[in-house]
């Protein structure tokens, strides 16, 4: 069982690193192929991508935060994250038909 920590953002990695999450395999972008079931993936991850996570049988922990619209765009570093109440938040996400 795998825990996978994916972010692009430097700033969220020491973060959870501050956290003292511990990951297993940490990258910029994630192949949902690559998951196991039993794994646990942390992130922020497209909904289709979470969904994918999920269905493979594995759990997903997302990065919330509630940003302010002057935040977006930007860089945030681990001490921002930390200002802005940053946490992570277990999903379970099923792909639907309309």
């Amino acid at each position: 069982m795998t825990i996978w920590f994916v972010s692009r953002h430097p700033g969220a990695v020491a973060w959870a690193q501050r956290q003292g999450i511990a990951v297993d395999r940490q990258l910029a972008h994630l192949d949902p192929q690559q998951v196991a079931a039993g794994d646990t993936v942390i992130g922020t991850l497209p909904i289709n991508l979470a969904a994918e996570v999920c269905a493979r049988g594995a759990r997903y922990y997302h990065l919330t935060l509630r940003l302010p619209p002057a935040l977006r765009g930007t860089e945030l570093d681990a001490d921002q994250l930390e200002q802005l109440g940053a946490c992570i938040e277990a999903y379970l996400v099923e792909r639907r038909s309309p």
